[in-house]
């Protein structure tokens, strides 16, 4: 009888444990972000349809979307986010010190971000890649044919690097023109301070689609300098802060294979399928895990999106960009993007 009874206390006292486990108390991030009463977001400024302010002083655009696509885990409210413009030289000391959450700055994935500057990062949010933007006057198809051409390039940054790389490579030399500020930098190209200009390729669709005069006049060469993953940037040692941004993205995927829009995911909160009940919340408190309300992916499709339509109106075709998906569709429509299961 007293086994029993002993047996009965142990497995009472062990599910209690698990109980504990399975709930997130508020770490560091978390708890000062509540606080706080909004996410402190690192974002650019400057590039419309990425991350810029609107005529109204609205911040819009994929890079900020991903921002509150957090704040609406966190808070069920994507508008409770206040965006720090930071330039490339800025960011990384910026994420370090404190001053922000989260740096939702077209942020490459590498390894030295991770391992020497104390990074971690989001699923990837895009796949994109390093390439050149010339004025079409200069009649080239290559980068390979820009011997002795002048490069604007920010500094600080894996681009200045990728066209270091790209110009040794091919036994070729440039002059470059380093600005920091990315907008007197655009300015710079377009005023033909430079024959080239280099950034991530949804960075030059934007400077040819919203800031050049004539955009026909500008092509964007085909050379593929670097791979570039961008993905979210935040400060480890937090393990609860890196679920929640890890998740939160990862909803957005899901979402999307799910067929789970912002017009009809009221109507999905009553589908039969079950991964779609325990993706919202309907049958499971997966948030309590995170530490973030139960119905956190309900919150981020209805007031953000789901990827599809985070790509679509900042970058695609609902878009000035009109870029194709290519690696950024679902890994069932040829690309790869894909989230684990939400369980």
């Amino acid at each position: 009888m007293k086994r029993a009874t002993i047996a009965g206390i142990l497995t009472i006292g062990a599910s209690l444990v698990a109980g504990a486990a399975a709930s997130a108390a508020d770490g560091p991030t978390l708890a000062a972000v509540k606080q706080r009463g909004h996410l402190s977001c690192g974002a650019d400024g400057n590039r419309p349809g990425i991350s810029a302010p609107d005529a109204k002083g609205e911040w819009r655009g994929f890079d900020v979307d991903f921002c509150r696509v957090v704040a609406a885990a966190v808070f069920g409210d994507p508008t409770k986010v206040k965006f720090i413009p930071l330039t490339t030289v800025q960011r990384f000391p910026s994420l370090q010190s404190g001053e922000i959450d989260v740096l939702s700055r077209s942020t490459t994935v590498n390894l030295t971000r991770d391992a020497a500057l104390g990074f971690d990062f989001s699923p990837v949010t895009m796949y994109a890649h390093t390439a050149l933007m010339v004025h079409k006057s200069l009649g080239v198809k290559s980068g390979k044919e820009l011997d002795g051409a002048s490069v604007c390039v920010p500094p600080g940054s894996s681009i200045e690097r990728n066209v270091a790389d790209f110009w040794q490579q091919n036994k070729i030399k440039y002059q470059p023109v380093v600005i920091e500020n990315l907008k007197e930098l655009n300015d710079a190209y377009l005023a033909n301070r430079c024959d080239v200009v280099s950034n991530f390729l949804p960075g030059l669709a934007t400077i040819r689609a919203y800031q050049a005069a004539k955009p026909e006049d500008h092509i964007i060469l085909p050379d593929v300098l670097l791979k570039e993953p961008l993905a979210i940037a935040f400060r480890q040692g937090d393990p609860q802060w890196k679920d929640i941004v890890t998740w939160s993205v990862f909803a957005t995927f899901e979402a999307e294979e799910k067929g789970i829009t912002s017009k009809n995911v009221d109507q999905s909160l009553k589908s039969s399928d079950p991964e779609v009940q325990r993706l919202l919340g309907v049958t499971a408190d997966l948030g309590e895990k995170l530490g973030v309300p139960k119905d956190f992916v309900y919150q981020i499709i209805k007031k953000v999106g789901n990827y599809e339509e985070i790509w679509e109106k900042n970058v695609g075709k609902d878009s000035p960009l009109k870029l194709d998906r290519g690696l950024n569709k679902l890994w069932r429509d040829g690309g790869v993007l894909y989230s684990p299961p939400f369980q």
